[in-house]
């Protein structure tokens, strides 16, 4: 019953890619195989953006637009582990498909091993030092004494997810480069639902549950990641998947851990850039007022659910590039990677015109107390929805071939050469900000620093301007780098699958 239904699911879905063949925008084997591997995680992302926007809601009207600006300000912390958490499994995606592309599938289980290992000694001093700092790294962005409270509350709890968090992704993308897309699925249609209802019982203290109000969502957060974990283990230690998680034998192996280190670092990079990048920004937001970082944070969570595909996509590309490169034809991972980036666009395009068309309803959901500002983010942000589909379609292609350099000056060039600079205008003439003046850096023994900002008084203006050409700039750099072809280059000489042994004879 359920197969059927799945399987009538599926062959509907795959109508769309089919149509895209008809109108001769799309190669429709290509196309299909693409489409099929980015649906599941589609989903996945789709499920987890919908969590995010739930803990918005659901604290919005706990507690109103202070705490809405608690979990933004809390929230960007966790982003450092969970964009180093990306930055790894991109490179368990990465090294995972080019050993299954080149049927060593002993060797891509090791690399999941070797992720584990690098992903634990990240985790442990991260989640420490939250524990301890909490209410102080929030205190960096804001000096409104209730949100610092909030936001810290959040922040310690959230936080001791981390290792979790860290071993699902593993799992996930090590799956997702052995072409299994459906199980992270399946595994999130268990967790993030009941994510969901946990922060509803623990937010508003339904049933037998204590009320905890904000740091209810954190403490939800905690028991649905730690299932998935959970679940995540039992299927990896099973042996009924193409991959496993091997408990015996070698520990260590210098050699992947390398080539995993060297395709992450430059993705950390990328995300530890952006996610830095966000704390100058939520500051200059902080200052035009508590309401806009409100309106921003409901904006930005409702946009992510038009930007999912794009995360779909770029995960398709990733395999089916890595995979290809990995049976050394080089030339079928050059053609996986465009006609990848043409499903994105289409399918981008459209979802974001839509959540553009709803963005008064959507906002409203939230008891915004600024509904028109709200709605001004969603439109903004959907400007820079095709920039988005670029920039990500083509990394995952870039990080499937295990070159993942271009995307980090991409986002180096998009938050440090595009975004604060524009963004900072928006601060009023001769406005300054003094570094290095809360407890934190008091207990670091730094002194406080008056540093001058070039603000122009553009308000508003100038941040719109900033989001849509940070998208844009990072879509440039990684369309050029993909267009260039040096990728195969990196793939070849990078000792992983096929084409490295072609390249080495």
């Amino acid at each position: 019953m359920l197969s059927s239904l799945r399987d009538r699911v599926r062959a509907a879905l795959l109508r769309f890619p089919a149509l895209l063949a008809t109108l001769g925008l799309l190669d429709r084997k290509k196309g299909t195989e693409a489409f099929d591997l980015a649906v599941p995680v589609m989903v996945t992302g789709g499920l987890r953006t919908l969590l995010r926007v739930a803990d918005f809601l659901m604290v919005g009207m706990y507690a109103g637009g202070a705490a809405i600006a608690a979990l933004e300000f809390g929230f960007q912390y966790y982003f450092v582990p969970f964009g180093l958490a990306l930055a790894l499994t991109s490179g368990t995606i990465s090294v995972v498909s080019r050993f299954r592309g080149a049927d060593e599938p002993a060797e891509a289980n090791f690399a999941i091993k070797q992720s584990l290992w690098i992903a634990l000694l990240l985790a442990v001093p991260i989640t420490l030092f939250t524990h301890f700092y909490s209410e102080a790294l929030v205190g960096v962005l804001t000096n409104d004494p209730r949100t610092i409270t909030l936001g810290g509350d959040y922040l310690r709890v959230v936080m001791y997810s981390v290792g979790f968090r860290f071993w699902s992704m593993i799992a996930a993308r090590a799956l997702a480069g052995s072409g299994d897309t459906r199980t992270p699925m399946y595994v999130r249609l268990l967790t993030l639902p009941t994510n969901v209802g946990l922060n509803a019982a623990l937010i508003f203290g339904l049933g037998p549950f204590p009320e905890l109000g904000v740091v209810g969502a954190a403490w939800g957060t905690v028991a649905a990641t730690t299932l998935a974990g959970v679940v995540f283990g039992w299927a990896l230690l099973s042996g009924r998947y193409a991959v496993r998680l091997p408990v015996r034998g070698k520990q260590w192996d210098t050699d992947v851990a390398r080539e995993l280190v060297r395709v992450s670092l430059p993705l950390a990079g990328t995300r530890l850039s952006r996610t830095f990048g966000r704390f100058p920004f939520l500051f200059v937001l902080g200052v035009l007022g508590t309401e806009v970082v409100a309106a921003y944070a409901i904006g930005r969570r409702v946009m992510l659910l038009a930007l999912m595909p794009a995360w779909g996509y770029s995960t398709a590309a990733s395999t089916l590039v890595g995979q290809s490169i990995g049976a050394g034809d080089d030339e079928e991972a050059d053609e996986y990677g465009w006609q990848t980036l043409r499903l994105a666009l289409v399918t981008q395009l459209l979802i974001g015109g839509l959540i553009a068309v709803f963005a008064r309803p959507l906002a409203a959901a939230f008891g915004s107390e600024s509904v028109d500002l709200t709605v001004t983010f969603i439109r903004v942000f959907g400007l820079g929805v095709a920039g988005f589909a670029v920039a990500r379609t083509m990394r995952g292609g870039l990080r499937g071939a295990g070159d993942t350099r271009w995307p980090l000056y991409g986002g180096l060039l998009g938050t440090y050469g595009v975004r604060l600079p524009i963004a900072v205008l928006a601060l009023p003439a001769s406005y300054a900000v003094t570094l290095f003046a809360g407890p934190l850096a008091a207990t670091l023994g730094l002194a406080p620093v008056v540093v001058p900002l070039p603000g122009m008084d553009l308000g508003l203006l100038a941040v719109f301007a900033a989001i849509v050409g940070d998208f844009y700039a990072r879509a440039l750099v990684n369309l050029v780098r993909y267009h260039s072809d040096a990728w195969k280059r990196v793939a070849r000489e990078s000792g992983v699958g096929a084409s490295a042994d072609a390249d080495a004879d």
